[in-house]
């Protein structure tokens, strides 16, 4: 593909070559993303090996955008089961070195294989005895002679039309360091349990860590009526526990049925003489219902796939214990 040569003062910029730019800098970074598959060798399982036997952490280290993906493939790491964290090479040599031991795995990255900071610290690193592997571009760089196995991060060309500021490199980088957070974590039987403990506090494990029972209206604010209950009594309780519905049970709590506001609307539209009816008259058998220990984000799934705003928590002898309703899902941010 031709690239578009660089506007002047007299030619300005045109819409056209913006999005040419990009494409081409998408097309480049996508092929060394995609290169990387036929690149991996039995070093890749030797590197996710030393670091599964891993006793103490995984240290990534790297510097300049290297450095930057360091950080980012460390949290990765952490997020997904493998401990890990970022010592920056150049502070290593000032006293940060301490912060790795003989337990430890580091993963150096850098394009070029011969960042000084790296290298300085190289020596020190294989005293201590500490596994290194080495995400290179350069197979015969000095950082992959010291290493313990190389994976090859190499690309043919940068997104840079110069061909050097770190692009499609850095982009290889972070992928491959993905791979390594996605073997090592279905290597360890990682689930979404484990993963939203370590994100508690985020959206991500609202929706993991959050209970049915967490959110769940309980007691005397659940509206509840036997099943010989007047249509009075019925549309009381559905005006005093304003959830739109109300559960029918029997002496036991076993949950017989619901009836809601819609069923209302639907009545009168017939033409009903609602004053006759009983609650057993009127509500919908075996409604929909959850378990209190089931995930919020599934009980929120439940009412989406049945078109639905509130549903009902029963235990496991099928005794109504809660009510949950979209509004209650939508304060706790789980929707």
């Amino acid at each position: 593909m031709n690239t578009p040569t660089a506007p002047t003062a007299q030619d300005p910029i045109r819409d056209e070559a913006l999005l040419q730019w990009a494409k081409e800098a998408l097309r480049i970074e996508a092929q060394a993303v995609a290169r990387l598959s036929d690149q991996l060798q039995p070093s890749f399982a030797q590197a996710v090996r030393l670091m599964r036997a891993c006793t103490g952490r995984v240290v990534v280290m790297g510097m300049g955008k290297s450095g930057h993906v360091g950080r980012k493939v460390a949290a990765t790491l952490s997020s997904t089961g493998t401990p890990s964290l970022f010592v920056h090479p150049a502070e290593a040599s000032h006293g940060d070195l301490g912060m790795v031991t003989a337990q430890d795995v580091v993963l150096a990255i850098s394009n070029s294989g011969e960042s000084s900071e790296l290298g300085i610290i190289l020596p020190t690193l294989k005293r201590i005895g500490v596994p290194i592997v080495a995400m290179t571009g350069q197979a015969q760089s000095s950082l992959a002679r010291h290493a313990d196995c190389v994976l090859n991060a190499q690309v043919e060309q940068e997104a840079c039309p110069l061909n050097l500021a770190p692009t499609a490199s850095t982009t290889a980088q972070m992928a491959l360091g993905d791979a390594l957070a996605v073997a090592l974590l279905q290597w360890r039987g990682f689930k979404a349990d484990d993963f939203a403990r370590s994100h508690p506090g985020g959206a991500l494990g609202r929706k993991l860590l959050t209970r049915v029972e967490d959110l769940m209206r309980t007691d005397a604010s659940v509206p509840r009526v036997h099943p010989q209950a007047s249509m009075g009594e019925l549309l009381h309780e559905m005006s005093a526990k304003g959830l739109g519905a109300s559960a029918v049970v029997d002496e036991a709590q076993q949950l017989l049925g619901i009836f809601t506001d819609g069923d209302l609307r639907r009545l009168i539209d017939r033409g009903e003489d609602i004053r006759t009816l009983k609650a057993a008259d009127v509500m919908h058998a075996n409604p929909k219902r959850i378990h209190p220990h089931a995930l919020a984000a599934e009980a929120a799934a439940l009412m989406e796939a049945n078109r639905i705003t509130s549903v009902l928590v029963v235990n496991d002898a099928g005794q109504l214990v809660g009510a949950l309703n979209s509004h209650d899902l939508m304060k706790a941010k789980v929707i």
